[in-house]
């Protein structure tokens, strides 16, 4: 997709190369502190449930963390941040396998061990299921948008160890194109709780990203037994997710798997709350993307912690453009804060999160407000056609 934008300008400055690098150094802490979490356990069981804790600092910091209005250099040198990116890489799938080796250890049969085995498993979910969600899902997202064989293969193979490979066909060649329209399953309309939201765009997207694997391999109406559905991307991700956690039972035992199951489970909810955040409400006017048509927040941890995911207007106007390069706008709709804490909200408080974003939506006169009209009470129903998606191919 060309991009329609021109480079804003901002009061704030540029940030160097090397202070951008050095910032998005913050991108290690989650992934660190679950290794660590891993390598030292099992854990007693109150030891295990103050793991949870930093979990919520996160939050707690990016709530009350500033601004950061920097551009970014341009014609900075990539391979640093590629660096980076393949170091966040190596720290997921050590994690995964660790999650394993220390599941393994817990005690399965009832006794005075079960205890302990509850709290690590609660502790596990959580800052295993986070991590997967914030490191591993983030850095699989800024990877299969890459045009390079190798990164694109490992942004699959992170999506595979959440077993949600087919992310990777329906975000880029369905979320992308149709975002801010009726058709996407992944853009959450105006008036939409998260819980409506989940339920409709989880089995749409896989319908989707099923769909438009056939049309890539020549023909939507491709029978499951053609030869040419080897080729079909979604299938490979789904036999190799099977054969993953088959691996875990057969290495590590079925607690492991189940482990391994739970905090994929948590690492997709998270995914698919920060879609529901990144578009609430928006609705495209134009065949072309623009800067009006996703969320952003100025979050400075957000920015550096979430390998610039902060800045998705600009992401979508521009796809192929590396994190460290995503500019900020001033006419992106603001989330409330960053996206740790829109997060929660959105989870926990989720009607307050609504009155939040349809106020920002009003107060500059998008998605349902951008005529100055008040949105039609049908607008937060969240029936409609979602999952039949139109003809794209790759």
């Amino acid at each position: 997709m060309s991009e329609s934008v021109t480079v804003p300008k901002s009061s704030a400055g540029t940030l160097s190369s090397l202070r951008a690098f050095t910032l998005h150094l913050w991108a290690f802490v989650l992934p660190l502190l679950t290794l660590t979490f891993l390598l030292t356990g099992p854990h007693e069981w109150w030891v295990a449930l103050l793991w949870v804790a930093p979990i919520w600092m996160l939050v707690y910091v990016d709530v009350r963390s500033g601004p950061d209005l920097r551009q970014p250099e341009e014609g900075a040198p990539a391979w640093p941040f590629d660096l980076q990116v393949y170091g966040l890489v190596a720290l997921q799938l050590a994690n995964h396998i660790m999650l394993g080796v220390m599941a393994s250890k817990l005690a399965v049969w009832p006794g005075e061990e079960l205890g302990k085995t509850f709290a690590n498993f609660i502790a596990m979910h959580a800052v295993c299921g986070v991590n997967a969600g914030y490191s591993g899902i983030v850095v699989a997202h800024e990877l299969v948008h890459r045009r390079n064989r190798f990164q694109f293969f490992l942004g699959r193979l992170l999506l595979m160890f959440v077993c949600y490979e087919h992310f990777t066909t329906e975000h880029v060649r369905g979320h992308h194109p149709r975002v801010g329209t009726r058709e996407d399953p992944a853009t959450a309309r105006f008036g939409e709780t998260f819980r409506q939201f989940l339920w409709r765009t989880v089995p749409a997207q896989f319908k989707s990203a099923w769909r438009l694997e056939k049309v890539r391999n020549g023909d939507a109406h491709m029978k499951w037994h053609d030869v040419r559905m080897l080729r079909h991307r979604v299938l490979q991700g789904v036999v190799a997710q099977v054969l993953i956690v088959a691996a875990y039972v057969y290495f590590f035992g079925w607690l492991a798997a189940f482990f391994f199951i739970m905090q994929a489970r948590m690492a997709i909810m998270l995914l698919e709350v920060v879609n529901y955040i990144e578009h609430w409400g928006l609705l495209r006017e134009g065949k072309t993307v623009t800067n009006f048509d996703s969320w952003d927040t100025d979050s400075w941890f957000t920015l550096h912690t979430l390998v610039g995911l902060s800045r998705h207007s600009d992401h979508h106007a521009r796809a192929s453009r590396h994190y460290h390069l995503l500019r900020r706008f001033d006419e992106s709709p603001k989330m409330p804060s960053g996206y740790y804490g829109t997060v929660v909200l959105a989870l926990m408080r989720n009607e307050q999160y609504i009155k939040a974003a349809t106020a920002e939506l009003k107060r500059r006169r998008l998605g349902p407000f951008r005529d100055g009209q008040a949105p039609p009470a049908a607008a937060s129903a969240p029936d409609g056609p979602v999952g039949a998606a139109p003809a794209l191919t790759a």
